[in-house]
Formats: C-alpha cells, structure tokens, sequence
C-alpha cells in the first residue's frame, strides 16, 4: 500500500473515532436533557397532587420496589433516616402510603403504596406515556430492545454512581479519607 493510501486510511480512521466521539457526547447530552425534562414532569405533576419533590421520589421507589423498610428506602435516595421520618409522615397522612408491622419482627415496619393512589397518578402521566408509545411504534422490535437493554445498562450505571457516592459522603461523614 502507498504512502498516499496509508496517510488517507490513517485520517478515516482518525475521523471515524472522532464521529465516535462526537455521538457518544451528544448520546450523554441527550440523557441529560431527558432528565431534566423528566424532572420538570415529575416536579409539575407532584405540584398536582400536592405532594414535594423529593416525597415524589420517595413514593416512585415505595411504588416500584416496596413493601420496603423506612431504613432501605433512606439509604436508596440518600437522605437521613430523621428526613426519611417526616417524609414518611406526609406520605401517609396524603393517603399515599400504609405502613406494616412485620410479622416476624413486630417493631419492623415496612412501607407500601396504596393502589387506588397509584392510578391517580399514573392518569397524570397519560400525555407521556401516549408520547412514549408514539415514539416505540416507530421502532422495530430489535431497536425497541437496543433501546431497552441500553436503558436498563444506563440505570445500574447511574445506581452504581450514586452508591458510590453516598458510600463516600457516609466516609467523610464519619472522618475517613477517601
């Protein structure tokens, strides 16, 4: 091969990895821009029903992955077990959660969305999830999965970020260098 031919196959490739570069930047941007968009959903349709950002937050993970204990729930969002306690409270007096002793250990309390609650809310996500439907019909199946798969990844990621940062504040909290 050429001089000529190795310097263009040389600047493909360099153009290549920078085009690369490029879609994985505006990949991240995208994200970004979605979760702040998401937020401002999520902020607007918790203003509906009265309830504070971070109750919100607190009621979306008591949904998705309760019944779960008061303890694992602060630990999940990283806030303090205190802060965990009046959340709770405004949670339950709005009628949006139940609290459960534990059979097993009676002085254990795990904490449950209450179903009725849950379709007011989800009524409130209609034009979303309308939008969302809009968007997949145009996907193939195997796209749909591409799309699944690189959200499921992109989830654990963002999990596993925010357990290490928490497992970093909580040493710094208790004197240990990181």
């Amino acid at each position: 091969m050429s001089t000529k031919a190795q310097r263009a196959n040389k600047s493909a490739a360099r153009e290549a990895k920078r085009a690369r570069r490029r879609s994985i930047a505006a990949a991240k941007q995208c994200l970004r821009e979605l979760r702040i968009e998401l937020a401002v959903l999520n902020h607007r349709v918790g203003s509906k029903i009265e309830i504070k950002d971070i109750d919100f937050d607190c009621l979306d993970v008591i949904i998705r992955h309760g019944p779960i204990s008061p303890t694992a729930l602060a630990r999940r969002v990283g806030v303090h077990l205190a802060t965990m306690t009046g959340i709770l409270a405004r949670l339950e007096s709005g009628g949006w959660i139940v609290r459960d002793r534990v059979e097993s250990d009676r002085r254990a309390v795990l904490v449950r969305g209450v179903p009725d609650k849950q379709r007011d809310i989800i009524r409130l996500y209609d034009g979303m999830n309308s939008s969302l439907d809009e968007i997949l019909d145009s996907y193939s199946d195997d796209q749909i999965d591409l799309v699944v798969d690189f959200l499921r990844r992109c989830t654990e990621a963002g999990q596993q970020a925010a357990d290490r940062f928490g497992e970093k504040s909580a040493d710094l909290a208790h004197g240990v260098s990181p």
